[in-house]
């Protein structure tokens, strides 16, 4: 089931909104899709890093130690899963103000969902040079914005228009977070808690 979501969310999204919102599966499929999903980050980071390296400029690529590597990603599984439910709360909490009643399940699907393509663009690490991840991530946060966009009036049963300023407050609550989890991954970095270990 999960994987037929992932095909419908890039096939045909308004169709695959309408079908998440007819069946709204439980709280533990949700959750799972969350597990699985925030797994490619994770395991793609931890692989180039230590496997592959990472190509920045015309310097030779750069290698982080297994232990280093394998630290880096288990922090970066949490945060992006603290991440997707901080934000699945955020839109729970402002719901009401859109005239919306979603279930916290309704909101957990938006936001995971939606974090979907970020996530699967972690498959670009497979060749990790700088610009190219970063490219790709970037397309994948604007389909991840366009998810956002179609998929709120259809699970939150909202009108179109007060869809699109609930969604952009969402947005908004998205990039608040995720400046959040830099600054914490900058102060773990410099005060030497999770810092890396180049090889």
């Amino acid at each position: 089931m999960i994987l037929n979501h992932l095909w419908g969310l890039y096939a045909h999204p308004l169709e695959e909104w309408q079908t998440i919102d007819n069946r709204h599966e439980s709280l533990t499929y949700s959750l799972s899709h969350i597990l699985l999903i925030a797994l490619f980050p994770s395991a793609m980071g931890y692989y180039s890093s230590v496997y592959l390296g990472w190509s920045i400029g015309t310097g030779n690529p750069v290698f982080l130690t297994h232990e280093s590597a394998l630290m880096i990603a288990a922090a970066m599984y949490v945060a992006l899963i603290g991440g997707v439910f901080a934000l699945a709360y955020l839109a729970h909490w402002m719901a009401v103000t859109f005239g919306a009643k979603p279930t916290f399940t309704q909101t957990i699907e938006l936001a995971a969902y939606t974090a979907t393509p970020v996530f699967m663009s972690a498959l670009a690490a497979f060749w990790p040079e700088l610009w190219f991840v970063v490219c790709v991530g970037l397309v994948a946060l604007a389909y991840s914005v366009y998810l956002l966009y179609t998929g709120v009036p259809i699970l939150m049963h909202i009108p179109q228009e007060r869809g699109f300023i609930y969604a952009s407050s969402v947005v908004t609550c998205g990039l608040i977070l995720l400046v959040i989890i830099l600054a914490l991954t900058a102060m773990l970095w410099t005060n030497g808690i999770i810092s890396p270990m180049f090889t």
